[in-house]
């Protein structure tokens, strides 16, 4: 596992050393649900990994696309249900991070995209028939809205901080409720620049 992890970095480290002003970035963020929502009063988040390719520097900005995903762990201790749930939640998004001259560290963005949301639980009923525990999975998805400040510590690391709104639809069994359709999560992270 050492050896993998080392492995690892040596390769992004010096990906740098080939590449010439690279457009590519990696970020590893802690998620932090918050709100009284399905998620922010059921869930904890895990990890949520993104990269980033920015397409078109501008003066003024960069223009790019992201991809994010999240992990959001819930057990049997923090709920009165009897088995295991997990969200997965996947986001691409165009992003633009602007460029403030006066203030050349600090860089706010803004994104827009959508978010599929994947809700698997597994339950501690046995299933005859197959020999395994009983497992299922729902998938619900919406628009993505994000935004995010980000403060260079060296010309490759920067330190992050994002918010996500997100709105999922829901099925016609499932109440329209405000409790049941929005995603609020801040993100708490370092990044590099590739």
């Amino acid at each position: 596992m050492k050896q993998k992890l080392l492995l690892t970095f040596l390769m992004i480290f010096t990906i740098k050393s080939f590449a010439q002003d690279s457009k590519f970035s990696i970020e590893l963020n802690y998620p932090i649900p918050i709100d009284e929502n399905l998620i922010g009063r059921s869930y904890n988040g895990i990890i949520n990994a993104g990269l980033k390719y920015n397409f078109a520097n501008l003066d003024f900005m960069n223009l790019g696309v992201s991809l994010n995903s999240g992990i959001f762990k819930n057990t049997k201790e923090d709920r009165v249900q009897p088995f295991d749930a997990t969200i997965y939640i996947f986001s691409p998004r165009i992003n633009s991070e602007f460029k403030i001259k006066s203030l050349e560290k600090l860089h706010p963005s803004v994104g827009l995209g959508y978010s599929i949301v994947n809700f698997r639980a597994d339950v501690d009923r046995f299933n005859s028939e197959t020999n395994s525990d009983v497992s299922s999975s729902q998938s619900e998805n919406g628009v993505n809205l994000n935004f995010g400040l980000a403060y260079d510590i060296t010309n490759n690391l920067f330190l992050q901080i994002q918010y996500d709104f997100i709105k999922i639809g829901v099925d016609n069994d499932v109440p329209d409720f405000k409790y049941n359709t929005n995603i609020n999560l801040v993100k708490i992270g370092l990044g590099y620049r590739l």
